[in-house]
């Protein structure tokens, strides 16, 4: 089940966030810096940004009969292009990948932002994460350069993909 978030999701997702980022991130970022996320922490950023959403802001959850298990939250692209959404973050945990939830997960969430009048949708991943950028190569986006971006290791390079219609993903089957 996919669903708007609201304030009361915040500790479950930032339970999903630290769990997504220790799984995903190991051997991509610092073992130190994967150890000192709290959950504590995120459930407070994410209590804070769902109360006080803007206006073009979404932030959708998944859950199965166990709880939640993704999530993905997007708005106006960081770019500042007109017209272009994007998502900032779509995580889902290792033990339910495989199974669609992240394609839905990436369809409700372009079709979220193509509400708000987003007719592009780009979504940036770490250079080294080869499972996200098959991911979403598979669903269409075209890869950008590589580019240097201050993170947690220092300079990371993230790979943006593109997606110039966002109807190639709205338009998706569930």
């Amino acid at each position: 089940m996919i669903f708007p978030a609201g304030p009361a999701d915040a500790d479950d997702l930032a339970r999903v966030h630290v769990a997504s980022w220790r799984e995903t991130y190991r051997g991509l970022l610092p073992e130190a810096y994967l150890a000192r996320m709290s959950v504590e922490a995120h459930a407070r950023r994410w209590r804070w940004a769902l109360t006080h959403p803007g206006e073009e802001e979404v932030t959708l959850a998944a859950a199965d009969r166990g709880g939640l298990v993704g999530y993905a939250s997007g708005g106006p692209s960081r770019t500042g292009r007109p017209g272009e959404g994007e998502i900032h973050t779509l995580y889902v945990l290792r033990g339910v990948q495989g199974h669609g939830l992240g394609r839905r997960l990436a369809r409700d969430a372009a079709r979220a932002l193509a509400a708000t009048g987003a007719r592009a949708l780009r979504i940036s991943v770490l250079r080294d994460n080869a499972n996200a950028r098959r991911f979403y190569e598979h669903l269409g986006g075209m890869p950008e350069p590589p580019r240097q971006e201050p993170g947690p290791a220092g300079v990371m390079f993230e790979v943006a993909y593109l997606w110039p219609d966002i109807g190639v993903l709205t338009e998706g089957g569930s």
